[in-house]
């Protein structure tokens, strides 16, 4: 389908009409600026055959540049984009727990941060349709990437996270908070928090359960995830002895977050678990919305910009011609 941008440009067209009629109503004896009407007495057919050819182009190669002027846009069959409605606030802990080695990564050990960066990174990847932000937390909570389509971007601002970015502490409080904020101009029914943490709540001036409150008040659904193995083998004094990394882990709280949001509390104590917990997320049934159709356009401005050019040359060309004929006969 055609469409013009700009219509009222072809009200131009009959421009050089109008101008010729107004030198032709002038007197014989005022001097014209139409390069051809010290031609237009002669009778010699030929000449005036090509006149009106030369006269012709340059008409139409007017025409075409109007054409184009007007900004014609091809307007191709609409693709359907299916909609998800879900807008999707995850916040990653970055405090200094998260360095602890307990999982695994390509069959190597790896810290807690580098295995929740890759399980990620494999979550927003699939987030097609989905706006996706980012808060990070420590001692503090920030705002790593507001909502958006952008998931390249927003994937690349993960990788480069790193551990004590936000402090050392881990403020569950504040990060819940500040999802708060950032949710609180979508609809209520397509508000959901992703909170990702492997300790207790040491810091921040907010309580987790206060936020929690304030955040099922909101309509904001708060899914929980509690991060670290169960066991962990450490060289001690005495020799290798085994360990719970995950004692600082408060799974109480988290249980109670998610219970009062209406959402659910997971247990990752591997990076295998860790990327069921974000598949069955993922699975969560989204929240119609209307239908969006995107339809790819097309300028043909260029198109017509050329034809206009090669136009005007021919017609250029038949005037040289018309006017060394001209010459050679007188």
């Amino acid at each position: 389908m055609l469409e013009l941008q700009w219509p009222w440009v072809l009200l131009l067209l009959p421009l050089p009409i109008f101008m010729r009629m107004i030198n032709q109503s002038q007197s014989s004896s005022h001097t014209t600026y139409w390069q051809y009407n010290e031609l237009f007495n002669t009778h010699e057919k030929p000449r005036l055959r090509q006149l009106s050819i030369s006269l012709l182009l340059l008409y139409l190669a007017w025409c075409i540049l109007i054409a184009g002027l007007s900004r014609p846009t091809w307007l191709g069959e609409p693709n359907y984009i299916p909609p998800t409605g879900r807008d999707l606030m995850v916040a990653l802990d970055l405090s200094g727990s998260m360095q602890i080695p307990d999982m695994t990564l390509n069959e190597q050990p790896a810290d807690r941060l580098s295995a929740a960066k890759e399980v990620l990174s494999q979550f927003i990847q699939a987030r097609k349709g989905d706006r996706l932000g980012i808060i990070v937390f420590g001692s503090k909570a920030y705002l790593l990437a507001p909502l958006s389509f952008d998931l390249a971007t927003i994937n690349q601002l993960v990788q480069e996270s790193q551990i004590g970015f936000a402090g050392e502490q881990t403020a569950i409080g504040e990060a819940i908070g500040l999802g708060i904020k950032r949710l609180q101009d979508i609809p209520a029914e397509q508000r959901v928090l992703i909170l990702m943490t492997d300790g207790a709540n040491t810091a921040g001036r907010v309580s987790p359960l206060q936020a929690a409150n304030y955040a099922a008040k909101q309509g904001v659904t708060i899914h929980t995830i509690g991060i670290g193995a169960e066991q962990m083998v450490v060289q001690g004094f005495f020799g290798p002895k085994v360990v719970n990394p995950s004692s600082d882990l408060d799974e109480p709280l988290l249980t109670n977050i998610a219970e009062l949001t209406g959402g659910q509390y997971f247990r990752a104590r591997s990076t295998q678990e860790l990327k069921m917990i974000y598949q069955l997320i993922e699975q969560l049934e989204p929240t119609p919305s209307e239908d969006v159709f995107q339809r790819p356009q097309t300028s043909l401005f260029h198109w017509l910009g050329l034809a206009s050019l090669f136009t005007l040359g021919m017609s250029l060309l038949s005037s040289g011609r018309l006017t060394l004929a001209g010459k050679q006969s007188s």
